[in-house]
């Protein structure tokens, strides 16, 4: 067996999953400490806007399936998406609950638990209602190579993010999934509070 030096291997590597064939690249924050993950299938280069998932990280839903929120069928909806055009990329970003971490995101759920809904949880706790920053996912698209891109989500400060980052957004896709008697007041505080593009309709 032959020793090599950790910094001349680079952090890509093939990623077989249940949805399909990725590449995973793994990008590190200075700033926060955070590894970020890109999963990637197929050309960066377009021709046409590439479909893009900029998904927070949510323990909760995504690993438990939590049926609180909507992140874990919204992370499998994105990825079905990506293999279904044939390329595309998905960004994990390590901003657990709205950017305030697990431990504030589990006490903003008990707050909700007593009556209060997601917003308000936060803003009783002295937090933002949304603290995440999407600076590193335009820096990772960047990296990768994504000029445009055809932005699947329900946030516009998304979308605005990004634009203000340099990333030509030039088209959005909504991903309205998942939804369920336990978390249609998530939704609808979203939609309604949050300037998601979600309505009564679609819950």
């Amino acid at each position: 067996m032959n020793m090599v030096r950790k910094e001349d291997v680079p952090s890509i590597a093939f990623l077989p999953t249940g949805f399909g064939d990725f590449q995973i690249q793994v990008f590190h924050e200075e700033t926060s400490g955070f590894d970020h993950v890109a999963l990637t299938l197929g050309d960066m280069k377009g021709p046409d806007p590439v479909l893009v998932r900029v998904h927070s990280e949510c323990l909760t839903g995504d690993v438990f399936a939590s049926t609180r929120c909507d992140c874990g069928p919204q992370l499998h909806a994105a990825l079905d998406a990506i293999v279904e055009k044939g390329w595309g990329a998905l960004l994990y970003l390590r901003q657990e609950g709205r950017g305030i971490g697990l431990h504030a995101k589990i006490q903003a759920y008990h707050l909700q638990d007593q009556g209060a809904d997601t917003l308000d949880a936060n803003l009783m706790l002295g937090h933002p209602a949304d603290a995440r920053d999407y600076a590193i996912a335009a820096n990772i698209l960047a990296d990768l190579g994504v000029e445009q891109v055809n932005l699947l989500t329900n946030n516009p400060e998304k979308v605005d993010q990004l634009t203000n980052h340099g990333i030509q957004v030039a088209s959005r896709t909504p991903l309205i999934v998942g939804v369920g008697a336990k978390n249609r007041d998530y939704l609808a505080t979203k939609g309604e509070r949050m300037g998601h593009h979600i309505t009564d309709d679609d819950l």
